[in-house]
């Protein structure tokens, strides 16, 4: 049976691989891109390396990752740090798109956006959160778990708080968030935010 622990370093590319894997609204985004490596610099490779205590995994009986959640305690603060310490390293392989209308340069100027209050959700949800699973370990109980284990420690903490956003063609995760009691925000077009008080978790 999977069973659920704490990230380790090493854990990186997994973590990656499953952000790809999941990344087109839930399914493989493989390809998508013209680089696949972007996805989980952009979604999970950063908490990993700023809350690496806040980094939960599913590993199967073969000792695969096979599922993560990753956040933060402090959005505004994190958004900063990505900003001005994670992202600039990057900056050569990815430099800042120019007109180009493809997926890709639309992530990366998102990546390039990020910044303390650029998103107005972790104003008063202080917490956000990723998480992915593959499918062989899916609908098994292991999101809630994973949401479930981030969410004590991020109680723990004094954190009351939290936020997440999901892709609004994500059919399953809606479904998901709204059964686990999470909220839905006002939201861009595309997206769908969630937010939730941690004692109802």
């Amino acid at each position: 049976m999977p069973q659920l622990r704490s990230f380790r370093p090493g854990d990186e590319p997994a973590l990656a691989d499953i952000c790809l894997r999941t990344a087109d609204a839930g399914g493989d985004g493989t390809g998508i891109l013209a680089d696949d490596d972007l996805w989980g610099h952009v979604f999970v490779l950063p908490y990993a390396a700023r809350h690496p205590d806040l980094a939960f995994v599913v590993e199967s009986d073969d000792g695969r990752v096979v599922g993560y959640v990753v956040g933060t305690d402090d959005t505004r603060t994190f958004e900063d740090w990505f900003h001005d310490e994670w992202w600039p390293r990057f900056a050569q392989r990815w430099p800042v798109p120019g007109d180009d209308r493809s997926r890709q340069a639309g992530l990366l100027r998102y990546a390039y956006g990020r910044r303390a209050g650029a998103e107005p959700f972790g104003d008063d949800r202080p917490a956000h959160l990723h998480i992915d699973l593959m499918p062989e370990v899916q609908g098994q109980g292991w999101g809630r778990r994973l949401i479930g284990v981030l969410a004590a420690a991020l109680r723990e903490r004094g954190v009351r708080r939290l936020h997440l956003v999901a892709s609004a063609q994500n059919a399953g995760a809606l479904a998901f968030y709204d059964r686990l009691g999470f909220e839905r925000l006002e939201s861009p077009a595309g997206a769908q935010a969630f937010g939730i008080e941690l004692d109802r978790l």
